[in-house]
Formats: C-alpha cells, sequence, structure tokens
C-alpha cells in the first residue's frame, strides 16, 4: 500500500510529442494528439494516451525502441536478446513467446498488423519513427480487434522538418554499431524522405549476435488545394541468433552462456537457432477534402515477408503476402456552441502464409516434416461519433463490427482440402467522455470491448497442429481519470484507474516435446493504476547556469488475477498474472546547461515478476540507471554537429529483459546486458 501511494503522489512521465516537433529544451504552450480523426489537446483527451516523440527518443539509445517505450506506464516491451520483442500494453504477454500480437500497430496511414495478428515491429528501425502515440486498453471502435491496445507510428517525414540531410553514428559495447541517414526535401507542393540505416551488434550473451538493414521512402503531394498523396515505403532485413533461455542455476552462474544441450535437445548454437526475416511494404493514401463539411480517405497497402527460423527442434519457413485497405468518409458541422462529427469507415486485410517445417540439421534445412497453407481475413465497418459542447464536455461515442475468419489446408505429409473456420459478427462499442473543469483539470471515464481472434501463428502453433477449437478473447474495459496542467505549463500530471475483465483467454502451453500450442482457458481480472508527472522544476530557456530541469516520471500499479483458470487438474484461480510485475517506477532527470550541453539521468525500479502460472517461480525485483550527455549545436564549418555518449545499467545489475514463462525444464531466463556504454555523433546539413 505505501507503494501505491507514492506512485500516486510521484506519478509518471510525459513522454510529450504531439503532431508537432519540438527542441528538446522548449515546451510546448499546449501538447495537440491525434488518437483518431482530428487533432485535440491532450488536457482533453478521453483515454489513457502514451506519448514519444523525437526529442525523448534523442535522450534514449538508438539502437531499440524498449528503453523509449518503457517510459511509458502501462507499456512494457522486452528484448530477450538483440532484434528480439516482446509487447505488452497492460500486462498482456500470455499469447508472446515471441513477437508482437494481441496489440494493433499502424504506420502513418496504413495498418502494420497483418490480417493474421502478428506483427512485425521489429522489421522497423528506431531512425524510421518521428513520434508514436500508444492508445491503452482495447480501441476495437475503429481500430479493429485488439484486446491490448493501439499503437499509432508516424513516419519519418510525415512532419516538415527543415533538416535536409542527417547522418547519425553510434557504436558501442559488445560489438554495437548503428548508422543512420536520413534526407528531407521539399519542393513547392511536394515534399519526400528518404531514411537508410544500417544496425549490427555481437550481443552480449553467447549466440545472440544481430544485424538489420533498412531503407524507407515517404512522400506527400499536395496536388490540389484540397486534396493530397501520401505513399510510403519500407525494406528491412533482419537477422538475430536466439541464445534461447537458461535454468536459474545456468542464469546464476554464467548468465552469457546460450541454451545449452540437455537431453534428446541439441544447443541453441549446434542448430544455429535464429530468425531470418525480409519484409517489403508499401501503401499510398489520398486524402481529399470535398468541401468544408465533407471528407474523404482511402489507404491501399500491401507487403510481403519471408521468414526463416532454425530452432532447437526444427526447421520453419513462411512466406506471407498480405493485401488491405482502409477507407472512411467524414461529415462534421461547426456551431457556435457544438462542433460535431460522423466517421463511418471499413477496413479489409487478407494475409496468405504458408507454412513448411523441415528437419534442423545443425542450421541446415533437412526433410520436410509438414506443409500447410493458411489465409487469414479481417474485416471490419466502424462509426464514430464526436461532440465536443462550449469547449468543456467531449463526447466520443463509437463501434465497430468485426468479421474474422481464416481458411487452411495441408498438403503434407497427409493431404487435407482446404477448410473454412469464421467466427461470428463481433459489435465493438466504445463511450467516453472528458469535462473541462477549468482551465488546468479535465476528468474522464470510459467503457469499451475488447475482442482478439487467435492469430495464425497461434491457430497453427510450433507444434504443427492446426487448432480449428481456439476462440477468440473478450472482454469489458471500464476506466477513468483526471489530467492536471499548470497555466505556465511547467507541471502535467495524468492518473488513469482501470479494471479489464476478461473472458476465454487464449494461453500457451507446451506439449512433451516442447513444441507450443494454445488454448483457451479462464480469464483474468485486471486492476490498474497509471499515473505520468511532468514538471519543469526550472523552467527552460532561463539565463541561469542551468538553463533547464525537468522532472519525469512513470508509476504503473498492476494488481492482475486469473479468474476460473485451468491447466489441466491443476486450477490457478486467483494467482498473479504471469510475467506482470506489481509495480514499475521510471523517473529521469533532463538538465539543461550553457552552451547545448545537456545530461540525462533515469531510474527504472521493477517489482518480482512471476514466471509460471502456479506462481512458484519469480525473478527477483531490479533497479537500472542509465545516463546520457551531450553537446548540441557545435559547428564543424557551417556544419551544426552534436556528439553524444552514455551508460545503460550502471549498477551492474544482472536481470532478464524478457522471461520465458511456462518455459519447459525451467529454462526461464534470458540475461540482459550488464554494464554498457556507448557514444556517438549527429550531422545535419
Amino acid at each position: 500500500m505505501k507503494t501505491f501511494f507514492t506512485g500516486c503522489l510521484t506519478v509518471l512521465c510525459l513522454s510529450g510529442i504531439a503532431q508537432t516537433k519540438q527542441d528538446t529544451t522548449k515546451k510546448l504552450n499546449e501538447v495537440i494528439i491525434r488518437p483518431y480523426f482530428s487533432n485535440q489537446p491532450l488536457l482533453r483527451s478521453t483515454g489513457s494516451i502514451g506519448l514519444i516523440d523525437q526529442a525523448v527518443l534523442d535522450r534514449q539509445v538508438s539502437t531499440s525502441f524498449v528503453f523509449a517505450m518503457n517510459t511509458l506506464s502501462g507499456v512494457r516491451m522486452e528484448e530477450r536478446s538483440p532484434g528480439s520483442y516482446r509487447l505488452s500494453i497492460r500486462g498482456s504477454l500470455l499469447r508472446s513467446p515471441f513477437g508482437v500480437r494481441n496489440v494493433k500497430v499502424y504506420f502513418g496511414d496504413f495498418p502494420l498488423t497483418d490480417a493474421g495478428g502478428n506483427t512485425y515491429f521489429n522489421a522497423l528501425d528506431v531512425s524510421a519513427a518521428q513520434s508514436l502515440q500508444v492508445l491503452k486498453g482495447p480501441h476495437g471502435n475503429i481500430f479493429g480487434a485488439n484486446s491490448g491496445g493501439v499503437i499509432l507510428i508516424q513516419p519519418q517525414g510525415n512532419i516538415p522538418d527543415s533538416t535536409k540531410l542527417r547522418l547519425k553514428l553510434e557504436g558501442g559495447s559488445y560489438g554495437t554499431f548503428k548508422e543512420d541517414l536520413s534526407l528531407n526535401q521539399q519542393f513547392n507542393k511536394y515534399s519526400f524522405n528518404i531514411t537508410q540505416a544500417y544496425q549490427r551488434s555481437d550481443g552480449y550473451r553467447d549466440h545472440s549476435a544481430m544485424d538489420r538493414k533498412y531503407f524507407q521512402t515517404f512522400h506527400k503531394w499536395d496536388y490540389a488545394r484540397n486534396a493530397a498523396l501520401k505513399a510510403l515505403v519500407f525494406y528491412s532485413d533482419l537477422h538475430y541468433n536466439t541464445p534461447g533461455g537458461l535454468t536459474e542455476p545456468q542464469y546464476l552462474q554464467n548468465p552469457k552462456l546460450s541454451r545449452p544441450a540437455g537431453g534428446a535437445f541439441k544447443s541453441a548454437i549446434e542448430q544455429n537457432a535464429g530468425i531470418y526475416s525480409k519484409t517489403l511494404y508499401g501503401g499510398v493514401s489520398h486524402d481529399w477534402q470535398i468541401n468544408e463539411n465533407f471528407k474523404h480517405v482511402l489507404a491501399i497497402f500491401s507487403t510481403y515477408t519471408d521468414f526463416k527460423n532454425p530452432f532447437i527442434t526444427n526447421y520453419e519457413k513462411r512466406k506471407e503476402f498480405t493485401l488491405g485497405l482502409r477507407s472512411y468518409v467524414e461529415y462534421q458541422q461547426r456551431i457556435t456552441d457544438l462542433n460535431w462529427k460522423l466517421n463511418l469507415g471499413v477496413e479489409s486485410i487478407q494475409t496468405r502464409t504458408d507454412f513448411n517445417n523441415y528437419v534442423n540439421n545443425s542450421g541446415i534445412q533437412g526433410a520436410l516434416s509438414v506443409s500447410d497453407k493458411l489465409k487469414a481475413k479481417s474485416n471490419f465497418a466502424f462509426a464514430h461519433f464526436t461532440a465536443d459542447l462550449f469547449n468543456k464536455w467531449l463526447l466520443e461515442l463509437s463501434a465497430s463490427a468485426n468479421l474474422y475468419g481464416y481458411g487452411y489446408k495441408s498438403t503434407f505429409p497427409a493431404v487435407i482440402a482446404k477448410k473454412t473456420n469464421n467466427f461470428d459478427v463481433q459489435i465493438m462499442p466504445r463511450a467516453a467522455l472528458s469535462y473541462l473543469i477549468g482551465p488546468q483539470l479535465s476528468l474522464r471515464a470510459s467503457v469499451s470491448k475488447g475482442y482478439a481472434p487467435p492469430t495464425l501463428s497461434e491457430v497453427r502453433a510450433s507444434d504443427n497442429v492446426i487448432n480449428v477449437d481456439l476462440q477468440p478473447e473478450h472482454g469489458w474495459n471500464y476506466e477513468t481519470g483526471l489530467k492536471y496542467q499548470t497555466l505556465n505549463n511547467r507541471l502535467f500530471i495524468d492518473i488513469t484507474g482501470f479494471y479489464y475483465h476478461l473472458k476465454n483467454a487464449i494461453v500457451r502451453r507446451l506439449n512433451d516435446g516442447g513444441a507450443e500450442y494454445f488454448l483457451n482457458s479462464g480469464g483474468t481480472k485486471q486492476w490498474g493504476l497509471e499515473s505520468t508527472l511532468a514538471y519543469w522544476v526550472i523552467p527552460a530557456n532561463t539565463s541561469n547556469f542551468v538553463r533547464g530541469l525537468q522532472f519525469r516520471n512513470a508509476y504503473t500499479l498492476s494488481r492482475f488475477k486469473f479468474d476460473r483458470f485451468l491447466d489441466k487438474t491443476a486450477d490457478y484461480s486467483g494467482n498473479a498474472l504471469t510475467g506482470v510485475p506489481k509495480n514499475v517506477l521510471v523517473s529521469s532527470i533532463d538538465i539543461q546547461l550553457p552552451k547545448d550541453i545537456y545530461f540525462f539521468v533515469q531510474h527504472s525500479f521493477t517489482s518480482q515478476i512471476p514466471l509460471n502460472d502456479a506462481n512458484t517461480v519469480y525473478a527477483k525485483k531490479y533497479h537500472i540507471l542509465q545516463a546520457k550527455i551531450g553537446w548540441q549545436n557545435l559547428r564543424i564549418g557551417n556544419t551544426p554537429v552534436t556528439i553524444f555518449a552514455g551508460a545503460d545499467n550502471l549498477l551492474n545489475k544482472n536481470y532478464s529483459l524478457g522471461n520465458d514463462l511456462n518455459a519447459m525444464g525451467g529454462r526461464y531466463f534470458n540475461a540482459a546486458a550488464k554494464r554498457s556504454f556507448y557514444g556517438g555523433l549527429t550531422l545535419r546539413f
């Protein structure tokens, strides 16, 4: 309880973005966000929203999204080894042995999540993103099936940047090297951005090296006064080794180890375990303001992924092709004391996946074991109504009708003719209200339904069995909160409380051979508190020696329990939700000094984490300390230069940033790097 009240008082950080670019030493007069179809002040938003802009990204290590994402309350991003992401919003990792599931992700105007429910978040380089918004809790009202939340990523070039050419070089411990180059150009009504990046690392653990080659281009053409075209293309070539989990004695004795051989299973090194993923993504959108009241938006996109995964027990190959569109119309009316808007739209995505599993002969593809073809279809129609009354009351009513299904057939070892499995249409409503009590304080409340069908990787998991009995999970989320902001914007506070009752939860299990499968089992009851605080102790741009000092704090309290949760004969009802720490506290200080020198320090505390459903094994609590110092606006001739250096895990703690939950043989632990250092420079032309 003491921690609860401490968190309420200290609260979390405003990771402040919006749709406006800002210098790291300046405050925005008002933070503007775009969670749905139009801009609105953060103070008046009806939901809990985490914000990350370029300034926040610049303070963190640029080799991973993990460091920036974990500054947000209610968000936990893990990286078991370089390049191997897992992501949960409000504690949903039961379905994610690796990758990003149960969260809908958009990249600009286009869904990055495919119809099969999978998101290749690790295909993106950090330099590809200009800002991120995280909508916490179910938002299926206009974003389709999800029960965890939504992430909206704005690509580089979406917001005009006066810098024509930027080059950033960064190197550090464990053979880490990162280079990214970004070019912006504006020709009257046409603008474009080209971003290129290369990253490599030897990794802290044995057999944990990674490298990624990345290219992205974004174009915008305002070809008419009331119409614009946008185009986005990216290509990612990612490879990383997977060292595998360790038992607790192995982890304590030598955390650098990769998974050793055991019993009938070879080691991770012997099997050359790893991921090879090549992704090509492209989309075109058209925005047409028909008249003062009507607007139409259409987006068409496609992606192709060539995925290979030599694993301990087999060698999997997947070829995935996705095609989709998203379109909506908007009608709005502006009256003296009432502004209202209605959006009607559809989103339709199809993903075809060819699954082929082979014998893994020490990292070399062997004889074919199983071959299946699956095709997922995700379709929904949505309506969204917004009414702004007296610039005080903001009402949002929305709903979507979701139709999901998949087809499948097998070609080896047995031939099974094509069959389909379609789920019933699901209506996902959301109602939300915020009230601006005064210019400094707002209250809000919302209720929404979450719904998430099984992903293709769960229907056809690593046990190579197509599980047609797996059903969607669903539940209702209730939340309320307040935001407070002083008139001079020196202080911002955001506190949210919520309750989410999830039913028919999809959970992961392992068979006797170590292969995974998924099933529905009971549900969860999730009580939570999230808070954000940002305070300029010394306002920015003062004439003192300390030109600005900002304190930020993020606190997450998660009282998540299983509800009627059974595993064979064991009843885990009432146990703490696996993989979710009860308390997470992230605090930082950003100090601005003369001559554009800055000093940044961040401390993170994570309480113990249950690693199995029985709650008999826990990862210990840990503290992580990070620091970074930089000197901006140096000059080489007429070229502005920024130099920086930083350190991670200064306390040299032994901790696992990405545990294998309910792991076979007790191999729960994936050790994160000990104390490490990095440095680099940025040139702008």
